[in-house]
């Protein structure tokens, strides 16, 4: 088994079991591409196994701290059996779910979701590229499926020297899937589809969307950064009459209105602009309109903290001329996905564009990630997905504007 030994003083994140290992922090020793090595201190001690990448700034993910493991087929079948038995004991209202969670399921780099009858997965690092036909195989002896689709066409997969991949890795056949989804269903194509084909992380807040509509008796809504329409299918169950979505991506928003229609809302009010959104933002408002519920959903804009900055003001931008947009006594639901913006950063960014937009806001709930997509105490940059649920109340005070 090969070595790696890390710099004096360079083993305190792992021995709190942070599953990173990086460049900067090892003082010898090398492997092939997803190798499995074992990590040493500066003295000797044991500290983990772990895949090699020496193409990434992150050189080591951590498989196991226990030094009687073995890392062979058996390891991955452990691992992926917990993975899926997690998420059988939990409440979740879908047959599209998250069953492996990267770094939180124990499997660095690692992303599987199931639609329906479908897998979807991501090879991200080193590691699970290496292992990557023993977790295929094992993941249809645990689920009992016998399709799964390869969706390793992420960009990240440059840093760790990989090649991006997609295709059948196990059995064939179309690629559009319907899922069940609280109340509704949704179409999506695991081949065409971002991330693995849809973002099951928002489950359970479109759930909540659609709860608000019908609380506060929204009749327009404005869904920003639609995509394929998820929010805006919630916004018609929760009793809205009008429904704007936005996108920029014309097969995004033709699969948003399939989605509209599937669920019964096609002759309904629904108006699909694809359109930029800090554009369609600013000239809606200068038409004098207002939405009783808006939401904002977008891409990452932030994907490390160096981009934190430049982020910060889109994000502040967008936030403002929706704050400006929404009717008082409005909900805004606004989200970053961004692992380089913290929940406390964004918080502060959201209360700046209220202080911009002239606005005072409650912040009702804060949001997160469906449960099928936890973060565990070691691992805490595994939360990216935050977000808020905002009361507009009155304009803000006269001197709170000045001050600004």
């Amino acid at each position: 088994m090969k070595v790696v030994r890390l710099r004096d003083g360079k083993e305190r994140s792992l021995l709190r079991r942070h599953p990173w290992v990086f460049e900067g922090s090892i003082a010898k020793g090398g492997a092939d591409s997803g190798e499995t090595v074992r990590v040493q201190a500066d003295d000797g001690r044991f500290l983990a196994w772990g895949a090699y990448s020496p193409r990434s700034s992150i050189r080591v993910r951590a498989w196991s701290f226990d030094e009687a493991e073995r890392i062979d087929a058996a390891f991955f079948e452990r691992r992926l059996a917990a993975a899926v038995a997690l998420r059988a004991r939990l409440p979740i209202a879908s047959d599209g779910v998250r069953l492996v969670h990267g770094e939180a399921d124990g499997l660095p780099g690692l992303i599987v979701d199931r639609y329906a009858d479908v897998l979807s997965a991501q090879f991200l690092s080193a590691g699970v590229e290496r292992w990557r036909d023993t977790i295929a195989d094992a993941l249809l002896r645990l689920t009992g499926l016998t399709r799964l689709y390869e969706r390793s066409d992420s960009g990240v997969r440059s840093l760790e020297g990989l090649a991006p991949r997609a295709g059948w890795l196990r059995g064939d056949g179309a690629t559009a899937v319907v899922i069940r989804e609280h109340d509704w269903t949704l179409a999506l194509d695991v081949a065409g589809g971002h991330k693995t084909g849809f973002y099951l992380d928002q489950r359970d807040n479109r759930r909540l969307f659609a709860q608000w509509v019908r609380q506060l008796g929204c009749r327009r809504v404005l869904n920003c950064y639609c995509y394929t329409g998820g929010f805006s299918v919630a916004a018609w169950a929760g009793g809205a009459q009008q429904v704007v979505s936005v996108d920029s991506s014309a097969a995004a928003l033709a699969q948003a209105r399939d989605n509209a229609a599937r669920n019964g809302h096609g002759e309904r009010g629904g108006e699909f602009v694809d359109a930029d959104v800090n554009q369609t933002l600013r000239s809606r408002l200068q038409a004098g309109e207002s939405f009783d519920a808006i939401v904002l959903d977008p891409p990452k804009f932030a994907p490390s903290a160096a981009h934190a900055e430049r982020a910060a003001r889109a994000y502040k931008d967008i936030n403002r001329l929706a704050l400006k947009l929404l009717a008082p006594g409005g909900v805004l639901f606004t989200f970053s996905c961004s692992g380089g913006i913290g929940a406390e950063l964004f918080h502060k960014i959201v209360a700046g564009a209220g202080i911009d937009a002239g606005v005072n806001a409650a912040i009702v709930q804060r949001l997160e990630a469906a449960p099928d997509h936890p973060t565990t105490i070691e691992f805490p940059e595994g939360e990216y997905l935050k977000g808020l649920v905002l009361l507009k109340t009155a304009a803000a005070p006269a001197a709170t504007l000045a001050a600004a």
